[in-house]
């Protein structure tokens, strides 16, 4: 499986680039936002690769980006979402605003993506927001235990990540380190209470 692309830009256009390495060229299709990212032909370019193997075909996907291939990974485990429809996402909105767009269900600036309709806009709010809260909580699980355990509790009570870690990073810098955990629970419950 090819992971990773280093060589010479022979060819460019929006939707797709070869690049020579190694005296082979390799065709990859890329989104629009990877392709503003590139240099002149003749130049050097590294893209990160995603094989996609059927039983009809094999196909590389091409990214100048971690974050771009991460968001296309995402975007192709929802079903009903393949390869071309999640390139046309990713061509259509960069990844950071996709992740904010999805934090913030914002359902509309979605559907604004050519080809992606209401009900799939939706899907992809829906299941990207429990896969970027997942990246969050692992982001978050290098704070203190006592962060950990708070964030851990709020969550399993029903707050959302974003508004628990508000109250939990109020509480810490508010109360002295050491308080009890029993204590900072009920602080940051009382702060949740408010909003």
């Amino acid at each position: 499986m090819i992971a990773y692309l280093k060589g010479t830009l022979i060819h460019k256009t929006p939707g797709q680039v070869v690049v020579e390495t190694g005296g082979v060229g390799y065709a990859a299709a890329i989104p629009v936002s990877s392709y503003v990212k590139l240099g002149e032909t003749g130049g050097t370019v590294e893209l990160f690769i995603h094989t996609h193997l059927t039983d009809d075909s094999l196909a590389l996907y091409g990214f100048v980006t971690r974050e771009e291939k991460d968001m296309f990974l995402k975007l192709i485990g929802i079903s009903g979402i393949g390869p071309k429809l999640a390139m046309n996402v990713l061509s259509g909105i960069e990844p950071d605003a996709l992740a904010e767009a999805v934090r913030s269900s914002d359902v509309a600036r979605i559907s604004l993506v050519p080809g992606v309709g209401k009900k799939t806009a939706l899907r992809i709010t829906m299941e990207l927001q429990d896969k970027l809260e997942k990246k969050e909580r692992l982001l978050s699980a290098k704070a203190s235990p006592e962060k950990e355990d708070l964030l851990s509790a709020l969550q399993n009570m029903g707050f959302r990540l974003k508004e628990a870690e508000r109250a939990v990073d109020q509480t810490l810098s508010a109360l002295k380190p050491g308080a009890g955990l029993e204590k900072l629970l009920r602080e940051c419950l009382k702060r949740l209470a408010k909003i």
